[in-house]
């Protein structure tokens, strides 16, 4: 059986329906207990970024043979846990980077040209014709170099950026200048986050590092909310240390209304980056596929961990 605990459905799983009984609830991942009860029989597990695979978790489920990660971070997910069970891992890497660039470009040309504020100000009756800022021309920092950060200095290839990135695991990368954090930090005029939260990136963007930027920077964090000490974002906007930001993720999602959301110059969407219909299409026949193969005693093709065929 193939449980799904989230919102992860579309054509290829309803086609590996077919061949392979799938039970769905979207609501598991909110019960740890019923999700370990539930994984009881169950041969695949299907999560997007709420359910927590634990070790706990991973030991309750004595013929699991595959959990598939709708989308591209996998700290929700304990890998080393899934390789010591013989279990394969497989995400859909890479598949929803455009997506994910698309976003944090349109994010930050909403910052820079304040389309939010001029909405609120036109739909009230005003005509503020105030100016705002190009993108052409200005100094992109990216804070990690994966497929994400990557897919977006794709996308700027064509406003005429100078594109600066800091990433420890990145090397010779076409069109981005590899630099140390604190450069991109000082240099950059639009600095994108595409970071996973670990202990060595959790925080990292603290006061310390707001007052390292130009007044007039932005920032647009796509990757993980840990990466940001939020409150020390919020003073930051409020005492115009940067003149803006942009987040899409949050350290707790769904994230609780508080000082967040009175702060100006802040967009808040909810960790839409990566969900588009293209996308997510992508996603789930990587996903269909390889939960086949595995199911099938074969190789997946886009194993994450360390085990490509189950042992179980």
């Amino acid at each position: 059986m193939i449980l799904i605990s989230e919102d992860v459905w579309g054509t290829p799983f309803q086609d590996l329906e077919g061949s392979f009984p799938i039970h769905r609830d979207d609501d598991l991942w909110k019960d740890p207990e019923k999700l370990k009860a539930s994984l009881k029989d169950a041969t695949a597990l299907v999560v997007r970024n709420r359910t927590k695979v634990t070790a706990d978790v991973i030991a309750a489920a004595p013929h699991l043979k595959v959990i598939a990660r709708a989308g591209v971070g996998l700290d929700n997910i304990d890998v080393k846990a899934a390789d010591a069970a013989g279990i394969v891992v497989v995400a859909g890497l890479g598949a929803n980077a455009v997506s994910v660039g698309e976003l944090t470009l349109g994010l930050a040309l909403s910052l820079l040209r304040n389309i939010p504020g001029h909405d609120v100000a036109t739909r009230a009756g005003g005509w503020v014709r105030s100016p705002g800022r190009e993108l052409s021309g200005l100094t992109w920092g990216l804070l990690g170099c994966g497929a994400t950060g990557l897919a977006t200095a794709k996308l700027l290839q064509g406003f005429g950026c100078t594109i600066i990135g800091y990433d420890p695991f990145a090397k010779n990368l076409q069109g981005v200048e590899l630099t140390t954090f604190d450069d991109v930090l000082v240099r950059s005029d639009v600095v994108s986050i595409h970071m996973p939260s670990t202990p060595q990136t959790n925080g990292v963007m603290d006061s310390k590092a707001f007052a390292r930027m130009k007044p007039d920077a932005i920032i647009v964090n796509v990757g993980r909310g840990e990466v940001i000490n939020e409150a020390d974002l919020i003073e930051a906007l409020k005492n115009k240390v940067i003149s803006g930001a942009a987040l899409d993720v949050r350290a707790v999602e769904p994230a609780l209304t508080g000082e967040m959301e009175t702060v100006p110059n802040l967009i808040l969407t909810p960790h839409v980056a990566g969900i588009t219909s293209e996308s997510q299409l992508r996603i789930n026949q990587i996903l269909a596929s390889n939960i086949a193969l595995v199911l099938q005693s074969k190789e997946a093709t886009h194993a994450v961990g360390a085990l490509k065929v189950s042992s179980n």
